[in-house]
């Protein structure tokens, strides 16, 4: 049983918890610390949870194996650094920081310590998606040569007062990517490798969250040849699709749990898997078994900070109309 600290207690911190919390027999959340702990202190003793005085005393306290954060994207790369440096393992929320060098550094300190680093796309486990890699990956598809994706939807917490910082420019860039382009942008390098110019689009067309934007789109390509486009928007019902075309047929995930499959010569075959699937509880579990040594984490360290340079293009690309080019 891994023994984790959560750190962050609002809205999707909670969320976390519940995915395992007297659930699994791989991980358990044992601590804790939020930057408003009065608020939390409640939901914190009805999980069996102590709350500590802050970070750091979370990393000092030898009772505790890992630290999942699920706090301000600006701070990710600054707590992976002081995690591995006392010797924590860590699961650090999406997206996994806001720019490449910070990313190449949380990474740098992770393989120095030797400590696992586990980004949290969960949308990785979901069985459609999984078996729609398997496809691809044994050639039922052919050669792959586009990619599209799209997640959209109103914010969650769209109903706080806007001041909060995931209403933030600066926590936020590109609009709706960070909270939810981000995974289709991950499932994406998942199939096509890293990303080597992105080409942005985004504009806030309605007053619905914020200061931000709401639509925005990507045009990417890859390193490997295949082309891609993304979108993400704020301003619109809940909407999520996966879909890759190759010389042989093509399939798509809709909803994360509907799988779409054609062939050049069939006709679509549809199947379904289970809505009521856990990612979070997945995720954390294989984050589990990552510090276990019992199997990989399915998001390589790679596709986290190519993940974070695309992040980083977006805005400098939207403003100028032009491309950017990832080393």
């Amino acid at each position: 049983m891994l023994n984790a600290a959560i750190v962050g207690l609002g809205n999707w911190g909670r969320r976390l918890v519940d995915s395992v919390q007297g659930r699994s027999d791989k991980l358990r959340f044992v601590a804790g610390a939020t930057r408003s702990p009065d608020k939390a202190a409640d939901y914190a003793r009805g999980h069996g949870i102590a709350l500590r005085g802050g970070y750091e005393e979370l990393l000092s306290r030898p009772d505790i194996d890992a630290v999942v954060l699920a706090t301000p994207h600006s701070q990710h790369a600054g707590q992976i650094a002081q995690a591995a440096r006392a010797g924590k393992h860590v699961y650090v929320e999406k997206p996994f920081t806001l720019t490449r060098a910070s990313a190449e550094d949380a990474v740098r300190a992770a393989r120095e310590r030797g400590i696992v680093l586990a980004a949290g796309f969960n949308r990785r486990f979901r069985p459609a998606l999984v078996e729609m890699k398997r496809m691809a990956a044994e050639g039922a598809l052919g050669k792959i040569v586009h990619i599209e994706g799209a997640m959209s939807g109103a914010p969650a917490d769209g109903r706080r007062p806007r001041g909060g910082w995931r209403g933030s420019r600066e926590e936020s860039p590109g609009g709706a990517m960070t909270a939810k382009g981000i995974h289709i942008l991950d499932q994406m390098l998942w199939f096509a490798g890293p990303v080597d110019s992105v080409y942005a689009f985004s504009d806030r067309r309605t007053e619905t969250y914020a200061p931000l934007d709401d639509v925005t789109s990507l045009a990417l390509h890859f390193r490997s040849g295949v082309t891609g486009m993304l979108s993400t928007i704020y301003s619109t019902a809940e909407f999520w699709r996966m879909h890759v075309f190759g010389t042989d047929g093509w399939a798509q995930v809709l909803g994360e749990s509907t799988l779409v499959t054609r062939t050049l010569d069939g006709v679509p075959q549809t199947r379904e898997y289970p809505a009521g699937f856990d990612s979070l509880r997945a995720a954390l579990e294989g984050f589990a078994d990552a510090v276990a040594g019992r199997a990989s984490y399915p998001v390589s360290l790679d596709d986290a900070v190519n993940g974070s340079a695309v992040l980083e293009a977006i805005v400098p690309s939207a403003q100028s109309g032009q491309p950017v080019r990832i080393a």
